[in-house]
């Protein structure tokens, strides 16, 4: 990022509380941790909230153990932590749409003992989405969310407020898809980095503002010249990641991570809401519709096609599983057959270097050279 595009998006997420903690005290609004990018934003948007994502901190924690069990996933473990340790003592509320137990648990715990919590709700979205009923129940679902939300702040929600709250957030879907547009090419001109960090702080930033910074930098694209060869074209699949850490030892060995199947990147934001006369089935359908997490990718698997036609529009030529230990719904990834599965899922276009689990230190180094013939 030597010439700068990409720099409010890493102070944004460098700094990502004091600006949340900066946002409250220029607008007045509340501002709500959101777990799951299953939640329904819009609706908090339309009530003059800033949703913010939980987020993990990368770093040893002690004191989640009274909690929640040691053997779920790390990225439960330190959201909890994260609470407990008063990171996110600007937030108000704190609300989870139904992901996976664990996680379930973590939201349990933050809104049972984390002090500054004024109020909490559960969106039980159903987890079989392909079902015929899935539609209505979660069209009920945000219903209820919506009238909580009017008891809440004593106004009206109305559907002109939701109407304009879903056509931003719509338009910040549309403006990453066309930033990642620009990754198909051949020696792209944006790093898998820097649009980790445009595409993860859309999670927690005023959606207005994102809006505007993401002009700018699509405006400025294509005039960039990086002259940077992008080496092997990576894929990264799993559960969520912001480890930007690996990512920037990934791509400082050769190569280039030119797309995501993941919930910290392109399942955030990938399908935008389609027309309806009814805004909050408009808003429901869409997170029915969005690429599965694997919590809700059944009787049919369909992230096999999903993950294997962005391998191919992107033209990855490696993937990596990024998996947190004991992540139970991407557990199938780990299995020993998994990789075959998603490898041999095209037999005609496999990854050609399907490499699992998120290795350490000079491990990872190894691992990567070993993937690029270095």
């Amino acid at each position: 990022m030597a010439d700068g595009m990409f720099d409010q998006f890493k102070d944004w997420y460098e700094k990502r509380h004091d600006y949340a903690r900066d946002w409250k005290a220029r607008t007045g609004g509340q501002v709500v941790a959101t777990m799951c990018t299953y939640t329904a934003e819009e609706l908090l948007i339309a009530c003059g909230m800033l949703p913010v994502r939980v987020l993990g901190a990368h770093e040893p924690q002690n004191v989640t153990e009274p909690h929640i069990f040691g053997m779920f996933c790390p990225f439960c473990r330190d959201s909890l932590a994260q609470g407990l340790l008063g990171r996110y003592d600007y937030c108000q509320g704190v609300t989870l749409t139904q992901s996976c137990i664990q996680y379930r648990q973590t939201f349990s715990s933050w809104r049972s003992n984390v002090p500054t919590v004024e109020w909490d709700y559960y969106v039980a979205m159903p987890n079989d989405v392909q079902s015929p009923h899935a539609r209505k129940a979660h069209y009920a679902e945000l219903q209820s969310f919506r009238t909580f939300l009017q008891a809440l702040t004593g106004k009206p929600l109305t559907d002109d407020m939701l109407r304009e709250a879903l056509a931003v957030v719509d338009e910040n879907r549309r403006l990453l898809r066309e930033l990642f547009e620009y990754r198909k090419v051949a020696n792209p001109q944006v790093t898998g980095v820097e649009v980790l960090y445009a595409s993860i702080t859309a999670q927690f930033v005023d959606k207005r503002e994102h809006n505007e910074q993401l002009k700018k930098v699509l405006a400025a694209l294509p005039t960039r010249n990086l002259n940077r060869p992008e080496g092997v074209r990576f894929m990264t699949i799993g559960s969520e990641n912001d480890d930007l850490a690996f990512m920037a030892m990934v791509e400082s060995v050769g190569s280039t991570i030119v797309i995501d199947d993941q919930c910290s990147g392109t399942r955030y934001f990938w399908n935008e809401s389609k027309p309806e006369d009814d805004v909050i089935k408009a808003i429901a359908d869409r997170y029915c519709d969005r690429p599965a997490c694997p919590t809700k990718d059944y009787p049919v698997h369909t992230r096999f096609d999903h993950v294997l036609g962005l391998a191919k529009e992107f033209n990855a030529r490696a993937a990596v599983f990024l998996q947190q230990k004991f992540c139970d719904p991407h557990e199938g990834e780990r299995h020993p057959d998994a990789v075959p599965r998603i490898r041999h899922h095209q037999p005609h276009r496999p990854l050609p270097y399907p490499y699992r689990g998120i290795p350490r230190n000079d491990e990872r180094r190894r691992a990567v050279l070993t993937l690029t013939g270095d």
